[in-house]
């Protein structure tokens, strides 16, 4: 049942926290005098009864006093072993002056018309069938109240009643679905008797939530669409559009509009196969022709090749060209600027040269695809913003390339039906804003699959409904869904490699082994730089290529880079050797809040190092990195001043230069900014005055914390230099290599004032710290052990 629930909130994009197994504590209900939550909802109304009864009264006087209404689903119960009969008789629901009966078939399913609940559910209309819900057509559990708070929200019929003991209720119509209003204790409350599998479950369910939570979660009631139709000229003999297919085609959009003002198709065209069919089917072609400023069209590739096969941009923009002169000789309006990638091979996993030549081409802004961030499941797609082209997410309707007879539908005709009428398609409608549906020039001949499918789901939304539909074009449709869902517009990229579709529209000429096998994270200051010297040395390790900006940083997670790319990520890494470890070195990511999930997703299950010294020396060090430098602020104020500087009294730019120097100390909370996406295991940490003082051990249990099989002798290459202050790489003859002049620059001693500042500042961070730590079971370095004992 939980799933259940799970998958329409995260269809419908609302907030939610869940709460698993047997519910000992609440969760934090309040947080600075305001409630957090909006709805209760318990996938049982039994985990609800069984609260131990202080939480269950903490929980009830929350939802008093902060109007907060709670949502129950009460399923089939197994029959008791030691009464049979049992489940057939009225059981009582805690105090509540309300009894229910479980093992119930129903029918004549309707709609209470006069219950306030209803938003999204139109009253008026019958499911006339037996509704046989899975797992067991014997699954409903219907509602007996004996008080005036409740009103029943649905009505059903029973089908084929067993002899029953007589009760008082007159009404021989049963209620599945059932209202409190409150006037019993306070509480209103919906009561659900099955899961959510039933299609009209799922509407009464998005009411429910909206008049429970007085319409914070809720959906407006518009549905902004639009219908794609690819491979207009393409496909086969015998399976393409004739001329009344075509007429039909064009008087369903004429009829369409009645409703939905200003709807238009979108046909995608691939001009190479024009006139590639039968003599009949050739003159649909000229028939869509001539009725061609009818319809809206875009560009699909001239001979529907897929982007990724072309690595050189310059080819693919000549290629599309073709089909751009097709276009100006037919007369066809691609004023829309959108486009579709056959295959959606180059959107996503992103292939650069098809972003720029659609821009350079075509003047593309928008474009729709399956892919991102997964196919599968659908209710989870999302779209993004790359090149200032937006992509945002398409929705397959039940109908493919091969879907051309209802009767030969895969599984059987009512395998469509079933998605039309309550199903996968009818839910997109619910659950999605806005829809780009998918459907191909084969699905508009022989039985025109695409008409039917689309004509009796409107007839069914608007019967069950009171959605309205509103037909945007394009660009104006992906600027709604952006302003809808502005928290989409900066994509997060995956690894390709880790999903077998991506990799079918990935280029061939990218390499999935050149993704780095660990990240040095930081923080900035604590010896980041001579780690990744010493890591270099490894016979068996390589970094990152140098960036002609940022030096030995790659930088990519954690700024403006991470938007150019995974393309333009990879060219940092050179296609490793066999048994040659990759990695990357970035000292800005430790402490920024979006890294880690970015992290993650392109390299799940690879371990981030992180250095840990002082955080006091670490702020010094900053400074004094930041005066070499020549900052203005460093240069013109103490250390002392910097760390004491007052929001609102001293120079904004003085308190930039001091949250730098500060911030990154915060050891703890950045960690568990990384643990809320990357398991500990993952996540190794390096002492950094071991890697000072004896960077020979700290890079024996850096190896073998990486798992590392050759563990390399760092004892025989490195020694310290007396005159550099650290410790140099041993060259032949004696000679020694040292990192740059601007590393291991030695500073002027800290001043006592301002160590024993941020001894006090540092000192509650620094004891969370060790506890993190400790929890966590990793080492803790000698630093932290003096300054928590």
């Amino acid at each position: 049942l939980g799933r259940g629930i799970i998958v329409t909130l995260e269809a419908v994009r609302f907030k939610f926290q869940v709460q698993v197994g047997e519910i000992r504590s609440l969760p934090g209900l309040i947080d600075n005098n305001k409630g957090r939550y909006a709805v209760v909802i318990f996938e049982d109304l039994y985990m609800y009864l069984n609260l131990q009864g202080q939480n269950r009264a903490n929980l009830d006087q929350y939802c008093r006093d902060f109007n907060v209404g709670i949502v129950f689903l009460l399923h089939y119960r197994k029959k008791p072993e030691d009464n049979p009969m049992a489940i057939n008789e009225a059981s009582y629901v805690g105090s509540f002056p309300l009894r229910f009966m479980s093992s119930v078939r129903l029918k004549d399913y309707e709609i209470n018309a006069t219950s306030p609940l209803l938003r999204i559910t139109r009253p008026g209309s019958v499911v006339s069938t037996s509704i046989v819900p899975v797992p067991s057509p014997n699954d409903w559990t219907i509602f007996l109240p004996y008080h005036h708070t409740y009103t029943a929200v649905t009505l059903a019929s029973r089908l084929k009643p067993p002899k029953l003991r007589k009760t008082k209720r007159r009404s021989n119509k049963l209620i599945p679905v059932l209202l409190d209003q409150g006037l019993y204790d306070g509480i209103q409350r919906v009561f659900f008797g099955n899961n959510l599998k039933f299609w009209l479950q799922k509407v009464l369910f998005l009411d429910a939530l909206s008049y429970l939570s007085y319409g914070r979660l809720s959906l407006p009631l518009e549905r902004y669409f639009q219908i794609d139709i690819d491979d207009i000229f393409v496909g086969v003999a015998e399976s393409r559009l004739l001329v009344n297919d075509v007429q039909a085609l064009l008087n369903f959009q004429t009829e369409l509009r009645k409703n939905v003002p200003g709807f238009t198709y979108q046909l995608g065209f691939s001009g190479k196969f024009i006139y590639s069919g039968t003599d009949e089917e050739s003159e649909g072609d000229r028939m869509l022709l001539k009725l061609a400023d009818n319809f809206s069209w875009f560009p699909h590739m001239w001979s529907h090749m897929q982007a990724h096969w072309f690595s050189n941009a310059s080819k693919l923009c000549e290629y599309m060209d073709i089909n751009r002169q097709f276009a100006l000789r037919h007369s066809l309006n691609t004023s829309s600027n959108y486009a579709v990638a056959p295959h959606h091979a180059g959107v996503y996993p992103v292939h650069q040269q098809l972003y720029h030549c659609w821009r350079k081409v075509w003047n593309i802004t928008s474009t729709s695809s399956e892919e991102y961030p997964n196919l599968r499941p659908d209710h989870r797609r999302k779209g993004f913003i790359y090149r200032n082209i937006m992509v945002i997410p398409r929705q397959t309707c039940s109908l493919f390339t091969h879907t051309m007879v209802l009767d030969m539908y895969p599984g059987g005709k009512e395998v469509l039906l079933e998605s039309i009428d309550g199903g996968s398609l009818f839910q997109s409608f619910l659950y999605n804003q806005v829809n780009v549906f998918m459907t191909h020039q084969s699905n508009y001949g022989n039985d025109r699959l695409g008409l039917f499918t689309f004509d009796r789901a409107m007839k069914f939304l608007y019967k069950w409904t009171n959605l309205r539909l509103v037909y945007e074009p394009p660009e104006v449709l992906g600027k709604r869904y952006f302003n809808l869902y502005p928290e989409e517009v900066e994509p997060v990229w995956s690894n390709p490699c880790l999903n077998r579709r991506h990799l079918e529209i990935w280029s061939e000429e990218k390499n999935c082994s050149s993704f780095p096998k660990f990240v040095v994270v930081g923080p900035q200051k604590t010896g980041t730089t001579a780690l990744y010297w010493f890591l270099n040395m490894h016979p068996h390790v390589k970094s990152n290529l140098p960036s002609p900006t940022t030096f030995e940083e790659v930088q990519f997670f954690s700024g403006p880079n991470y938007f150019k790319g995974i393309d333009w990520y990879m060219s940092f890494f050179p296609t490793p050797e066999n048994n040659t470890v990759l990695f990357e070195k970035s000292a800005t990511y430790f402490d920024q809040k979006v890294v880690p999930k970015r992290l993650k997703t392109l390299l799940p299950s690879k371990h981030i190092v992180v250095i840990l010294i002082d955080p006091a020396l670490r702020a010094y060090s900053w400074y004094q990195h930041m005066r070499s430098h020549h900052d203005a602020f460093a240069l013109k104020y103490s250390f002392y001043e910097t760390i004491t500087a007052h929001r609102g009294v001293d120079p904004d730019g003085l308190i930039s230069l001091q949250r730098r120097c500060l911030d990154p100390g915060f050891y703890a909370n950045h960690l568990e900014n990384w643990l809320d996406f990357i398991q500990p295991q993952f996540i190794i940490i390096v002492d950094g005055d071991m890697l000072k003082t004896d960077p020979a051990a700290a890079m024996f249990q850096l190896q073998k914390s990486l798992g590392f099989t050759e563990i390399y002798q760092y004892n025989k290459i490195l020694k310290f230099d007396e005159r550099k202050g650290f410790f140099c790489q041993v060259q032949p003859k004696g000679k020694s290599k040292c990192l740059g002049q601007s590393k291991g620059r030695k500073y002027p001693e800290m001043e006592d004032e301002s160590w024993k500042y941020l001894t006090k500042y540092y000192e509650e961070a620094n004891l969370k710290l060790f506890k993190l730590l400790e929890r966590l079971k990793k080492p803790i370095p000698e630093w932290l052990k003096k300054k928590s004992k």
